[in-house]
């Protein structure tokens, strides 16, 4: 019957080779003098099955002299981790515990070797993750199960206008711009909860309150139950894309409303010519008090009809007006002293910021009166309610000349905001307004190759910025 000693060493060689990690005891010279089953079992996989006799053999040849330095240490405890190389095996990442242990007065180094092949790969294909989320130009984002920011990269910061900190723990609703539906997001959120990807377009609004649009895809984040634990939202910015887009509609219903601009004033034109001729032939003639007032309210709405009919002929027709290199800061003078000797702006403040000298541009002086007056009448009626405040800058942005007319009037409404340029829009009471004014401002500005953008909120006043390219300039010194 064998001993109690005899016995417990029996019992714990059978702990040693039941241990799934790779153990093996050296001396201080790396030379092997035990190992448990499962390292037996490793090297008897490689084909030749070459004798392993020192710890320095398991070893890729460039860790081996580090090995060697680890036998030395000082303490009692030491993890590394390293790669193990035996023929005919793929390459294993290990993780290393080392113990001193001493025996019969013998110092000697255990090694407990716990394979991470596959959680270093995942490891390294995470880093490769995280480099490419960090340095990809698309915003991204990482939400957990319900909805709160757990990560975002710098794009996403850059693009909102928001930091990380303010970010993190939030529902992505922050960015709301208000456009979509409740009944939008509640698509999603169905489409996503239920392990399905969705793609499409949204509107956002930056910290700043500017709106901006992305392409969106999100993602769930499925574990290995098939629950869905977290969102990965990729934006891509298609703010210029919709931009631009915009500018083509909009050049697209210049076009059309041009030609149809042309044949009303043709087939209006000498009708109302005949008309008016009419009127006041009767009004020279008549002495009829009731008639002469009825004649009245004919001749102003035949004149009102005449103003239209002027509005889009100009628009229509090609310009006989002579293009010529203009002072733009002179122009804007030139419709400010127009403008504010009205009655209707005894009271306003207007601000003269002008970027002196500019360079000249090539533009027909008449007709940039015209599309400055249009804006700065549009203002003045804005700030009816108000003490009115108009503020008016220019500047050489480099490749164009760039002049915003600010006002402090009652803005203008969201759903609005895409129609002011539309022929016959006006927000005006009846009679007030024709509809035309920046439509015809804008097809002026067009044909200069220019543009005119606007930006207001109901009840803090607009800020149109009309852009002059400085094609064809001449500097004024």
């Amino acid at each position: 019957m064998p001993s109690k000693a005899a016995a417990r060493s029996s019992r714990y060689g059978k702990i040693f080779d039941l241990l799934s990690e790779y153990i093996l005891v050296t001396n201080d010279r790396g030379l092997i003098i035990d190992s448990n089953n499962a390292l037996e079992s490793l090297l008897s996989r490689a084909p030749t099955h070459a004798p392993i006799s020192t710890v320095f053999d398991l070893f890729v040849p460039e860790e081996r002299e580090r090995c060697a330095r680890l036998l030395s240490f000082q303490g009692d405890e030491l993890s590394l981790r390293s790669t193990w190389v035996l023929d005919g095996i793929a390459p294993l990442d290990v993780e290393i515990l080392c113990r001193r242990l001493s025996s019969n007065g013998k110092k000697l180094v255990v090694l407990f070797a716990k394979d991470i092949t596959d959680q270093r790969r995942k490891e390294l294909d995470l880093l490769r993750f995280s480099e490419v989320m960090q340095h990809t130009v698309n915003p991204i984002e990482i939400t957990d199960a319900s909805g709160r920011i757990i990560f975002v990269n710098p794009a996403f910061e850059r693009v909102s206008g928001y930091t990380q900190e303010e970010l993190l723990g939030k529902n992505p609703g922050l960015l709301n711009s208000g456009k979509h539906s409740h009944e939008f997001w509640k698509a999603i959120w169905e489409t996503i909860l239920d392990g399905k990807e969705w793609v499409g377009q949204v509107q956002n609004k930056r910290k700043s309150g500017e709106l901006f649009y992305t392409e969106l895809v999100i993602s769930p984040i499925i574990d290995d139950y098939s629950k869905v634990v977290g969102f990965l939202g990729a934006h891509r910015d298609i703010t210029e894309q919709k931009m631009l887009e915009e500018q083509l509609v909009r050049s697209q219903k210049l076009e059309t409303f041009g030609t149809l601009a042309a044949g009303i004033a043709h087939e209006v034109g000498n009708p109302l010519t005949s008309i008016s001729s009419i009127v006041q032939v009767i009004q020279r003639t008549s002495k009829d008090e009731f008639a002469q007032e009825k004649l009245e309210l004919v001749k102003n709405q035949v004149n009102r009809i005449a103003k239209i009919i002027r509005e889009l002929v100009d628009f229509s027709r090609p310009s006989a007006y002579e293009v010529k290199l203009s002072n733009v800061n002179a122009i804007i003078r030139d419709a400010m002293n127009i403008v504010q000797y009205g009655k209707k702006v005894h009271d306003f403040i207007f601000e003269l910021e002008l970027d002196d000298p500019l360079p000249h541009i090539a533009v027909v002086p008449d007709q940039l009166v015209q599309v400055f007056l249009n804006i700065l009448m549009n203002a003045v009626d804005a700030c009816a309610l108000n003490k009115g405040h108009i503020r008016i800058v220019s500047r050489n942005i480099g490749g164009a000349i760039a002049v915003t007319i600010q006002d402090n009037g009652h803005g203008i409404a969201e759903e609005d905001r895409n129609k002011i340029f539309d022929p016959f829009f006006t927000t005006k009471e009846v009679g007030k307004g024709t509809g035309l004014g920046l439509w015809v401002s804008l097809g002026i500005v067009k044909n200069f190759g220019g543009d005119i953008r606007v930006e207001s909120q109901p009840g803090t006043g607009s800020t149109f910025t009309i852009e002059l390219p400085l094609k064809g300039t001449a500097d004024v010194g």
